[in-house]
C-alpha cells in the first residue's frame, strides 16, 4: 500500500475499493511468512479491524455521511495504551501487566477519525534508542535492499517505519524523545514528523522522558504527516505544496550537525540544499555554537536517563536481568546524576532554549541531514562499543529539535533508486505549520528533481 491518504480516501469515497479490501491486503502483507511483518508487529488485531472496516463500508453503502479518513488502516507503536491490551513498550518486563482500560488520547482520536487500527509495532525496548533492535521480538529490516543486507530500521519506532514502508498500513502512530520518528524515516526513506510537545497530548502513552517526549505519525510523504497531525492536534491540516519557496529562509548549522557525514547522505544534502537556493530559497550558514555544548551536558545520560531510570527504578531492581542490556546500562548512567544535576540541567535547558531561540531570529527553519550515514548492518553492530558508537550517531542530529522543545521533520532527499537519506527541518516551539508547509514546497520541488 503506497499510496497517499488522500488518495486511498478518494478511492473508498468513489467505491474503487473498500476499507474491507484495504485491511485484508495490509493483513496479507503482515502474515506473509516471507515478508517482516512476524518482527514488525508485536500484537496483529485482525478481527478488531476487520470489524471496525465492515462498519466503515456498511456505513458508506447506507449513505451514512463518512469522515474523509475512515476506512484507512493505521498501525500504532507498542507505547500507546490500547483498550483490553497490554502496552509492552518492546518489553518482556512489561508483559504481565494489566490490559488497558482505556485508549490513550492519540488513539481515540484517529479512531475517532475513522481510521482502522491493525495492531502494535515493535520498537527499541522502552523507546530508548535510535537503532531500532530488539533483542525480545527481533529486529525487522530497514526497507533498503534487504534481500542484499539486512540493516537497521532505525528507532525508537522500528516498526511504525517498516509497517509504512512495507504496506502494512498507510501510516503510523509513533513518539519521540530524541528523534524516534525521524531517525527510521530518515533511514528508510518515508517522512517522519515531530511536532511541538504540548501539541498532541501525551495521555495513554507509557513515557520515557516526559521533559522530551512527543507523539507524531510516520507515512510516505510530508503531506500525509500533515494529515495525520491535524487528526492528533486536533488542527486545521496544513496542506500547501505550492508554499512561496521564494520567501523561506533556512539556516545550516555549523556546529556538529555537518559532522561526519558519509558521502551519500553529504551529497544528498548538498546537492538539495543547491536545488533549493536556485528555486529561490534563501539558504545561509548559522553558527549555533550552542550545539557543541549538550555531549558535555549529557555526560551523565542527560535528562533521559535520569527521568527514564526514575520510571524504571524499581522494575531494574527486581527485573533487570530481562532487560535489554543495552537499555539497562544507558538508564543505569543515571545513578550518577544528583537532584542537584538533574536541577542544574532543567536550567541550563530553558537557558539554552532562550539563547538558540534569539540565534535562529533572521532564519525561519534550520536544514540539516537527519542522520550522518545511511543505515549500518544490524550485524555490524554486535559489538556494544560499535553499537553505542552508532546509536549517538543516529540520535545526534534529531535530538536538538527535542531539546529546543521545537519541532522538526524528516523527508526524502536521495535520488530515486539510491539509498535513503533524509533532509531534516526543525522549528521553534510552536512552528509546527511553518514546518509542515515548507516540507511540503520542498518534498515537491525535490521530487521534480528525481528523488
Amino acid at each position: 500500500m503506497t499510496a497517499s491518504l488522500e488518495a486511498l480516501s478518494a478511492a473508498l469515497a468513489g467505491g474503487t475499493v473498500t476499507s474491507r479490501q484495504l485491511v485484508e491486503e495490509c493483513l496479507e502483507r503482515v502474515q506473509d511468512p516471507a515478508g517482516e511483518g512476524r518482527k514488525t508487529f508485536l500484537h496483529l488485531d485482525a478481527d478488531n479491524a476487520r470489524r471496525a472496516a465492515d462498519a466503515v463500508d456498511a456505513a458508506r453503502r447506507d449513505g451514512a455521511e463518512q469522515r474523509p479518513w475512515a476506512g484507512i488502516p493505521v498501525s500504532v507503536k507498542d507505547l500507546f495504551d490500547i483498550a483490553g491490551q497490554v502496552t509492552t513498550a518492546g518489553s518482556v518486563v512489561m508483559k504481565t501487566a494489566p490490559a488497558a482500560l482505556h485508549d490513550a488520547e492519540p488513539v481515540a482520536r484517529l479512531k475517532a477519525a475513522g481510521f482502522v487500527v491493525l495492531g502494535r509495532t515493535n520498537m527499541t525496548e522502552f523507546a530508548y534508542s535510535g537503532v531500532g533492535i530488539n533483542p525480545h521480538y527481533g529486529t525487522p529490516a530497514n526497507a533498503w535492499r534487504r534481500d542484499e543486507l539486512r540493516r537497521i530500521p532505525g528507532g525508537s519506532s522500528s516498526g511504525a517505519a517498516i509497517s509504512v514502508t512495507d504496506g502494512m498500513a498507510a501510516a503510523a502512530l509513533g513518539t519521540d524523545t530524541g528523534g524516534s520518528c525521524r531517525i527510521p524515516a530518515a533511514l528508510n526513506g518515508i517522512a517522519g514528523f515531530k511536532p511541538t510537545a504540548a501539541a498532541v497530548p501525551m495521555g495513554g502513552a507509557y513515557p520515557l522522558s516526559p521533559s522530551l517526549d512527543s507523539v507524531g505519525p510516520l507515512a510516505a510523504t510530508a503531506r500525509c504527516c500533515a494529515i495525520m497531525h491535524s487528526v492528533l492536534a486536533d488542527t486545521p491540516a496544513v496542506l500547501d505544496a505550492r508554499a512561496d519557496l521564494g520567501s523561506l529562509r533556512l539556516a545550516i548549522p555549523q556546529t556538529v550537525v555537518l559532522d561526519g557525514l558519509d558521502a551519500h547522505v553529504a551529497s544528498c544534502f548538498f546537492a538539495s540544499v543547491s536545488r533549493l537556493s536556485a528555486a529561490g530559497v534563501d539558504v545561509r550558514e548559522l553558527a549555533l555554537r550552542q550545539f557543541g555544548e549538550l555531549a558535555a551536558v549529557n555526560v551523565k545520560g542527560g535528562l533521559v536517563a535520569a527521568e527514564a531510570y526514575a520510571a524504571q527504578m524499581e522494575r531494574l531492581r527486581l527485573h533487570g536481568g530481562q532487560f535489554d542490556p543495552r537499555v539497562r546500562v544507558r538508564m543505569e548512567k543515571a545513578m550518577a546524576q544528583t537532584p542537584q544535576d538533574y536541577a542544574d540541567l532543567l536550567a541550563f535547558r530553558r537557558e539554552w532554549i532562550r539563547s538558540v531561540t534569539a540565534s535562529m531570529e533572521g532564519a525561519d527553519l534550520l536544514v540539516c541531514p537527519t542522520v550522518p550515514t545511511i543505515a549500518p548492518a544490524i550485524d555490524a553492530l554486535a559489538n556494544d562499543d560499535e553499537f553505542g558508537r552508532v546509536n549517538l550517531a543516529m540520535l545526534r542530529n534529531p535530538t536538538f529539535a527535542n531539546f529546543l522543545d521545537g519541532c522538526a521533520i524528516s523527508i526524502p532527499c536521495h535520488p530515486a533508486g539510491t539509498a535513503p537519506a533524509g533532509l531534516m527541518l526543525i522549528g521553534r516551539q510552536g512552528d509546527d505549520a511553518r514546518v509542515l508547509a515548507a516540507a511540503q514546497a520542498i518534498e515537491s520541488l525535490l521530487w521534480q528533481a528525481g528523488h
